[in-house]
């Protein structure tokens, strides 16, 4: 049976728990995994898109500058998520985890679906950019509860032994995203002539997310609250509780830790599927279609191997799959951007399915990490705030440090030294500091 320690400063206790998983358990599972593909479809989409973007609502400037002026914008969205995680965090362990998600999931539907309806700059001027900044900044915000409420929602349910690989199958979701919606763009812009596609076409994509959002909260109305977090719930009620400044209080070190674990794969994920399609384009030299279908088998590829990483973590621990992760991104960044703007097809797609395989490592043992650090009490405030402000310093940046590094120094891959450099740095501090070992603990 499984048991729990949730007193102030008390040290998790780690016990075997292997029992079936029920149907609710399934459904939690189920309702998570839909979540973070809606919330990273909507996120995802504006990268795929950033090209077409940036001459609908940038016009007027060079090519560079319009499309850096787009991942500017892109990563406003990322810059109000830890103002998300910390509101929708608080919240969450107080009122709970399921009534939170509800609130996220149908807000960063309602944005997307409203970018399918802005007016260009065509048509109304500079309020265009003004519209889709604010379109992205809703986006950022419910994301920033969304995209820590899911994976703490399903850990809380998930079986003791299998947490890595019940959050990386619900985080390999997020990948999916960019499958479905790279199809969708190249199905759309070729079947219809380029005018119409710029037209209208372009819309469509944004449009279904509301549909899907609405499917999402069906599923998750047939879940519940965890066991775990129903008896800290019934504890805390009988006192004055403030998750954020027990968060302070009692996780300021695992915190931090936890911002520079999460910002590399914060960094990684967000080159691979919010900037590689537009960076294989303009600096690769390659169309879009095909930009569009090496991206694709990459993150179809990221979807499969993420939840055999999990599974390796629940074998091998977390720990170990960060460093291994981050070793060998620090080797292989550099040869991996080098073959993804080669100008080659072939060499694109070996370029970003090699990328994959490191970030799947590390994906292996940072999925869980970064919840199973925490206690149950403060989980999703403590998780929120430092997942989202990895994200915004680390994963909103890298497609403008990327665009911005390769115009500065006309050198292709100068994006992979950054993220060498990056994984360099968490490598030293997963080996030199104390990054605890979090596998099959409870709390």
């Amino acid at each position: 049976m499984q048991t729990t320690t949730e007193q102030q400063g008390a040290q998790p206790t780690t016990i075997e728990v292997h029992k079936p998983a029920s149907g609710m358990q399934k459904r939690v599972l189920a309702g998570g995994s839909i979540g973070q593909f809606i919330e990273f479809y909507d996120f995802t989409l504006y990268g795929l898109s950033a090209v077409v973007l940036s001459q609908l609502f940038f016009p007027g400037t060079s090519a560079l500058a319009g499309l850096l002026a787009t991942f500017a914008t892109f990563g406003v969205a990322f810059l109000v998520r830890p103002l998300g995680g910390l509101f929708f965090g608080a919240l969450g362990d107080k009122i709970g985890r399921r009534k939170v998600l509800f609130i996220t999931l149908l807000s960063i539907g309602a944005a997307t679906a409203t970018i399918g309806l802005l007016p260009t700059h065509a048509t109304i001027g500079a309020m265009a950019p003004v519209l889709l900044v604010l379109c992205r900044m809703v986006q950022g915000f419910s994301a920033g509860g969304e995209s820590v409420g899911a994976p703490a929602f399903v850990f809380e349910h998930a079986p003791i032994n299998k947490r890595g690989f019940w959050l990386n199958i619900t985080l390999a979701a997020t990948a999916l995203p960019s499958v479905f919606g790279g199809a969708l763009i190249l199905v759309l812009s070729s079947s219809m002539s380029s005018e119409a596609f710029m037209s209208w076409g372009w819309r469509i994509p944004f449009l279904i997310a509301l549909p899907m959002a609405l499917f999402g909260l069906w599923i998750r109305a047939k879940t519940e609250e965890s066991d775990a977090f129903k008896a800290v719930l019934a504890k805390e009620q009988a006192k004055e509780y403030s998750p954020i400044r027990e968060a302070f209080a009692e996780n300021k070190v695992r915190m931090l830790q936890v911002i520079f674990v999460m910002g590399l794969t914060a960094m990684g994920f967000y080159f691979l599927s919010g900037y590689f399609v537009s960076y294989v384009q303009t600096t690769g030299k390659l169309s879009r279609e095909h930009s569009l279908l090496a991206n694709a088998a990459a993150m179809l590829l990221y979807a499969l191997l993420l939840p055999i990483g999990g599974m390796i973590g629940d074998k091998v621990g977390r720990k170990p799959m960060l460093v291994a992760g981050s070793a060998a991104l620090a080797l292989l960044a550099i040869p991996c951007f080098m073959l993804v703007t080669s100008g080659s097809l072939p060499l694109a797609i070996a370029g970003q399915l090699l990328f994959v395989i490191p970030m799947c490592i590390y994906g292996g043992g940072a999925y869980t990490f970064f919840v199973e650090i925490f206690t149950t009490r403060t989980r999703f405030t403590s998780a929120a705030i430092s997942y989202n402000v990895a994200y915004a310093i680390f994963g909103g940046s890298a497609p403008f440090i990327g665009t911005f590094l390769v115009s500065q120094t006309g050198l292709s891959a100068a994006p992979g030294y950054y993220m060498a450099a990056a994984a360099v740095i968490v490598f030293l501090l997963l080996t030199l500091t104390k990054v605890p070992e979090t596998r099959r603990r409870v709390g």
